[in-house]
């Protein structure tokens, strides 16, 4: 992974323009695909030209912000790894050690609701972190 060349430049732009949006509105439980962008070292990265990967919304904050688990296709098995089922047609994970807060302009477009058991088990494994 060191030495992996990342498009800075380009989520730059990308995020300029994300900016400009309007706030998306949103109600927990729903999967998005969410723009996380080009990050650092181990941070998960979004992918393709609007930098995205699927997330679940756990909690609002308010009509600008919210706290997402993004997904993973990986099939590493690990303890803060929660399969979620197909989403979007691929077999996902939630990766609880990526947990974080995003503006809510950073969703683009909803892929559907989690089951509410699912969901369940994220919340209680993200509540067992703090």
């Amino acid at each position: 992974m060191y030495g992996m060349e990342k498009d800075f430049d380009g989520w730059n732009e990308v995020k300029k323009h994300t900016n400009s949006e309007q706030p998306r509105l949103y109600t927990v439980r729903e999967i998005w695909w969410c723009r996380f962008g080009v990050n650092v070292g181990t941070e998960q990265d979004g992918r393709g030209e609007w930098f995205v990967r699927p997330c679940v919304i756990l909690r609002g904050f308010g009509p600008d912000a919210c706290l997402v688990v993004p997904l993973t296709t990986s099939t590493r098995k690990h303890s803060l790894r929660i399969l979620v089922g197909v989403v979007d047609g691929r077999e996902a994970c939630a990766n609880l050690s990526q947990l974080r807060v995003v503006d809510t302009r950073r969703l683009e477009r909803k892929i559907g609701f989690l089951d509410k058991e699912i969901f369940a088990s994220i919340r209680k494994a993200a509540k067992a972190l703090l």
